[in-house]
């Protein structure tokens, strides 16, 4: 099923300020929060999908890149990347509501209460792709070396909180007792601490370990991006939940051709006798070779158009153009009997510059190859 558009989940549009697009998630949460709705799981699938706007929307960068291309310009990093769970939404946006509370305070400190659970660090990864990846897509396999729980760990029910990851401290004031409940200092308000591990493990019972990572690369991505893959980060102890792979695209420069958004660029050099009497030229792409036709009387400068020949949109709709620029080489170091040659033609009106209306100056064909 399609993913319905991200302002329409919210209730915003376009121009709506930070302010509005709070407010309306504001409201979308306590809707279909789970402790109103417990066991429904569409308005947890309602209350996942106004975070996951939430997410794109309220980060100027996703929500620039979310309105040029839709949710297919969000790759795998907009949304929490199709891995989101209830744990990573409170532990993201859980001070939507404002104060130290967070979304428990707002409803009582019911439901949610209780030990907490950690997320793992992110790991960040760069990753090389040359022209022909960019242009088709390619599905990536990397190595990554992330912290793992060790197995043969084992905890044990924290005796200072009892395993509710809580402690209550209760102080006599001029206005009578006060009580306070904040994060057990015993076991960092998880509930429970480590009673076993094996001896090559750290502090928490965690290791090292290299796990093979799929990543799925669309079409047309840039130089810069950044993509996210939930899920495949750095595990957490105590249970905890892992956290992202985020994947820094770096796209290797092409000998030839050089990109410019979604068209690409070539500079193609023929000799003056070719300008004069045409020819038949072949050109690099993408995807091989290409030949193209240089008419007679072809002017250095001119720009030749290969429709569809440039990169993929990211989006999925159509593709860039080839703009193929054309410089006629002058001849240099010529022979004295060449020389002869080319005096013999130094009063023909045919080798007298006489530019047309039609010849475009150099900053008009820029001008045009941008419209």
């Amino acid at each position: 099923m399609s993913k319905r558009d991200y302002y329409e989940v919210l209730g915003v549009n376009k121009s709506s300020s930070e302010s509005e697009i709070k407010k309306a998630y504001r409201k979308m949460a306590i809707k279909y929060h789970p402790d109103k709705n417990p066991n429904n799981k569409e308005a947890e699938a309602k209350f996942k999908e106004a975070a996951e706007a939430y997410d794109v929307l309220s980060n100027p960068e996703k929500k620039q890149r979310y309105d040029q291309f839709g949710h297919a310009g969000m790759g795998n990093r907009g949304g929490f990347g199709g891995g989101m769970n209830m744990d990573d939404i409170f532990s993201q946006f859980g001070d939507i509501f404002g104060g130290g509370g967070g979304f428990e305070s707002f409803f009582g400190g019911g439901g949610r209460g209780g030990p907490r659970r950690n997320k793992g660090s992110n790991l960040r990864i760069k990753l090389k792709l040359n022209l022909d990846e960019v242009a088709n897509g390619v599905d990536k396999k990397i190595k990554v070396k992330k912290l793992v729980q060790a197995e043969g760990v084992t905890y044990k029910t924290c005796s200072q909180c009892g395993g509710t990851g809580q402690v209550t401290r209760v102080s006599n004031t001029i206005l009578g007792q006060m009580q306070t409940t904040q994060a057990c200092p015993a076991c960092q308000g998880m509930g429970k601490i480590i009673d076993k591990k094996p001896s090559d493990t750290d502090a928490n019972g965690m290791l090292q370990k290299e796990e093979v990572v799929s990543i799925n690369i669309p079409a047309g991505v840039e130089d810069g991006m950044q993509l996210k893959v939930s899920g495949k980060g750095n595990a957490a102890p105590f249970d905890g939940y892992s956290g992202d792979l985020i994947v820094l695209i770096e796209v290797e420069n092409h000998k030839e051709l050089k990109r410019e958004n979604n068209n690409l660029h070539y500079d193609c050099y023929i000799s003056l006798i070719d300008a004069v009497l045409g020819n038949d030229v072949v050109i690099p792409t993408i995807s091989g070779k290409a030949k193209i036709k240089i008419e007679s009387g072809t002017q250095s400068g001119k720009i030749l158009r290969l429709k569809n020949k440039g990169l993929p949109s990211l989006n999925g709709y159509g593709k860039g153009d080839l703009l193929v620029h054309i410089n006629v080489w002058t001849p240099q170091n010529l022979t004295k009997e060449e020389q002869k040659i080319f005096n013999t033609f130094k009063d023909s009106k045919s080798f007298t510059p006489n530019p047309t209306a039609s010849d475009k100056s150099f900053f008009e064909r820029v001008k045009d190859m941008f419209n």
